[in-house]
């Protein structure tokens, strides 16, 4: 539980401040986020404020400027976007959600069509050995359950 209280206090104003960027629903950001970075504790969350285990290529932008970290995997040797940040990662995540996946961006207040969307994309790579359907799965369900946390922390905090 402690890991997804310090997720949520960690990047709950990132979130919200991508939603008030780029009109897509906090919640499901912060879904995706908490699944791609393990509620936060995955190095590269961790190390390199990157939740989303967005690949270090293409331009730079108003959110990333162009510092990567690269790890050896067993599917070989990827570049990562290292963030100052957590912000900037969240408000690069919504960029990108936005300009290159419009049809999942439409969808985030919606989790369910958002997540299919999402989950049939080219975002997600069968090739490093992702599972679509788990992925969609996972998406709904972390969207649900961040909605309890942040109810019932809410309750705390009253």
């Amino acid at each position: 539980m402690n890991n997804k209280i310090n997720f949520l206090h960690t990047c709950r104003k990132a979130a919200s401040e991508a939603e008030k960027q780029f009109g897509m629903n906090a919640r499901i950001i912060l879904a995706q986020g908490a699944l791609e970075s393990g509620w936060g504790t995955s190095l590269l969350a961790a190390e390199h404020h990157n939740f989303f285990g967005m690949m270090g290529y293409g331009a730079s932008n108003a959110y990333w400027h162009g510092q990567r970290a690269t790890f050896e995997t067993a599917y070989g040797t990827h570049h990562f976007r290292h963030y100052d940040s957590p912000l900037l990662s969240f408000l690069d995540f919504a960029r990108l959600i936005r300009s290159a996946y419009p049809r999942a961006y439409h969808f985030s207040f919606q989790p369910e069509a958002y997540a299919k969307e999402i989950a049939y994309s080219p975002y997600i790579s069968e090739q490093n050995g992702d599972n679509r359907d788990l992925y969609r799965r996972n998406i709904v369900a972390l969207e649900a359950e961040i909605g309890r946390l942040l109810d019932w922390n809410a309750k705390l905090a009253a």
